[in-house]
């Protein structure tokens, strides 16, 4: 089927011309520095992990006195202060004091680096029981935390502290009238062909084990439904080419703009999937991460009692 030759005289159209929401606005220099920054941050936090690990043997750090004990103290008051995030929160006196955004970094950077500091404060030994209660605490809290920072981060706006809505989230996967004009002028039948795979994209899972594996599901389900879709629009392209020349002479820009326009279509889709998905993990988290924290704060007092005391 021949396209409409007035419709490819402004083939970008079908990219640019969305909702002002859906406008692609250039990431701040800010945002893009922070994520990079956090990137870097782990991985820091991970070679430290590493070499503390790898030298134990080589380290004479004693967890009851000099650089041991004040690596203890340190790595525990910074777990300490994990409790101003959520104190926070309830304490409208505190909002004064920077944003929620700060603030939450912080609670991550002290959550990383504290246990960190109680790593080699223990020489990475295990010790007596109390130090090992005390110490499996500190990274049960610390893994606990990734995991929430992670489930944060999918259920709001980044980490900026503003929270997602389903509903919009819904509006911006919706296809435009126009997207569904310059689409169909060109490939007919790919919006059919999309509609059948968001129909399966956002079918809810029908048991726990698949709910738990949604996430890495969607993921490669939507990628390999990109690669053949993109791969079919290519393909009628091509044929109308041979009937066409104006659509040969823009053929490669129309490829170029259709699998951009059906990539961020079906991300779009498995972010409404998966949202609802985040949502109830982010709900459960939270009854199991401020236990382990209480545990922490039990078993740490506990351990400094008994060093002081004995």
């Amino acid at each position: 089927m021949a396209a409409n030759p007035t419709a490819i005289a402004k083939p970008a159209r079908a990219r640019t011309a969305r909702r002002p929401e859906d406008k692609a606005k250039p990431e701040k220099p800010s945002r893009r520095f922070g994520r990079h920054a956090a990137t870097l941050g782990y991985g820091i936090a991970a070679l430290a992990v590493i070499i503390g690990w790898l030298g134990r043997h080589e380290r004479h750090i004693l967890a009851e006195s000099g650089l041991g004990y004040w690596l203890g103290i340190t790595g525990a008051s910074m777990m300490g202060l994990l409790l101003l995030y959520p104190i926070r929160k309830h304490v409208r006196m505190l909002h004064r004091f920077g944003s929620t955004k700060s603030w939450f970094q912080i609670h991550i950077f002290l959550g990383v680096l504290g246990p960190i500091l109680i790593l080699y404060h223990s020489n990475f030994a295990l010790g007596s029981i109390n130090s090992r209660v005390a110490l499996f605490s500190t990274l049960l809290v610390a893994i606990s935390g990734l995991a929430g920072r992670y489930l944060y981060a999918q259920v709001h706006q980044g980490l900026s502290g503003s929270r997602a809505n389903l509903q919009q989230l819904i509006e911006r996967a919706r296809l435009t009238a126009d997207q569904k004009q310059h689409t169909s002028a060109f490939v007919p039948d790919l919006l059919e062909r999309m509609s059948r795979i968001d129909r399966k994209v956002l079918e809810p899972p029908h048991s726990l084990i698949a709910s738990a594996l949604l996430p890495l599901h969607l993921a490669v389900k939507t990628r390999w439904a990109r690669f053949w879709l993109s791969r079919y629009a290519r393909s009628q392209l091509r044929i109308q080419a041979k009937d066409n020349a104006r659509i040969a002479a823009e053929r490669v820009r129309l490829e170029r703009v259709l699998c951009r326009f059906i990539g961020e279509h079906l991300r779009r889709v498995r972010r409404v999937a998966t949202f609802g998905f985040y949502e109830r993990m982010f709900s459960s988290w939270h009854l199991f991460h401020l236990p382990f924290f209480y545990i922490l704060v039990v078993a740490t007092l506990v351990h400094i009692l008994a060093v002081h005391m004995y």
